[in-house]
């Protein structure tokens, strides 16, 4: 049987990345057949939704999903995705390749994995205005005083629980021990905001449990997060796997994005127990939609992430290594690399080297 991926192109600039990378899929000649619902302004028109059933019955139906990126339209998806599919683990890879437009002096090294929790923390929607949480009369842990809920303010709430906590330092455990059979050095590092939040105590709480009891030859360290912001420009290449909290993972996974050369050059993955999706960690990038400029990178390597998710690792190598070629050499790299090549002459650079 073939493997059955649903594509979602997304919204703004993102289609004009996808579009050629779905036909760089279709080059390598894979048992893969691609399926394109309805989704977006597309769906909107037809259907009064960005994601009708036939979409989600598709997804359903699919091995995994390939995305773009979503300014609101499609969102209905991601939020399906990610919660519907229980797809608990967003693995970022931050890698350096010669070519690259990195701000560092010398990023050569760069090779880490942050590895996101991504249904918890303050990512559940539980919000709302000061005066809903009268009945629950709270006080501060810091100096006793009631908040007062009189005030016109809004409310977050941040839920980290332990069976959560376990399950992304159990995923995060086993990423480090495959890259340690590669030649990685087998490190965790966890990072949360542990002088301050009881929440953040109890996820990296158990995750030092879950690292030293069962993987005891993993290296394991641990960092307060505003420190660990800091280590991540001073000294990446002593990282190898880091895990961190939804918000954490979210905000630093961008800032590692800019030490190796930005936003356009970074995939994702959002794994659960028996569905994927990959998208760029980028957004929609509505400034440039329609100029053909969009750096393609990011869901190409996203697109080499889900091969090797569905099987195909010599595919996935094939893609990689031709997307390094093209920034190795230098010729096609688009605005965001210091180059004037456009999204298209980008991708026929990377079909060359296929």
């Amino acid at each position: 049987m073939p493997k059955r991926v649903v594509v979602i192109e997304g919204e703004d600039a993102a289609p004009e990345a996808v579009r050629p990378t779905v036909e760089i899929l279709r080059l390598l000649g894979l048992d893969i057949e691609f399926l394109t619902p309805p989704t977006g302004q597309e769906a909107i028109d037809k259907y009064s939704t960005g994601f009708p059933n036939e979409a989600r019955n598709a997804i359903d139906a699919s091995d995994a999903t390939l995305f773009g990126a979503t300014s609101g339209k499609s969102a209905g998806a991601i939020v399906y995705l990610r919660w519907g599919k229980q797809l608990y683990a967003n693995v970022r890879p931050v890698r350096w390749l010669p070519g690259f437009n990195s701000p560092l002096r010398d990023p050569e090294g760069i090779d880490f994995v942050i590895v996101r929790e991504n249904l918890e923390d303050v990512y559940m929607g539980l919000e709302g205005p000061l005066r809903e949480l009268a009945l629950a009369n709270p006080a501060s842990r810091i100096t006793g005083e009631p908040l007062d809920t009189d005030r016109e303010g809004r409310f977050t709430v941040k839920v980290i629980t332990e069976e959560g906590s376990r399950r992304i330092a159990s995923f995060a455990c086993r990423l480090a021990l495959q890259r340690k059979a590669s030649g990685y050095p087998g490190k965790l590092t966890v990072s949360a905001k542990t002088n301050m939040l009881a929440a953040d105590r109890l996820f990296c709480r158990v995750a030092e449990d879950v690292c030293r009891g069962e993987f005891p030859h993993l290296i394991y360290e641990q960092f307060i997060v505003d420190d660990f912001a800091r280590r991540i420009v001073a000294d990446p290449q002593a990282l190898d796997v880091v895990l961190l909290p939804n918000l954490y993972g979210d905000i630093l996974s961008d800032e590692a994005a800019g030490i190796i050369g930005g936003l356009g050059l970074c995939p994702s993955a959002c794994y659960g127990d028996s569905y994927a999706y990959f998208e760029p960690v980028h957004g929609s990038a509505p400034d440039i939609a329609g100029r053909n400029v969009i750096n393609p990178t990011a869901t190409l390597l996203s697109a080499a992430m889900m091969l090797d998710y569905l099987g195909f690792a010599g595919a996935a190598r094939r893609l990689e290594d031709a997307v390094a070629a093209v920034y190795a050499e230098g010729r096609a790299l688009t605005p965001d690399q210091g180059g004037i090549a456009t999204t298209t002459e980008f991708c026929e650079a990377v079909k060359e080297r296929l």
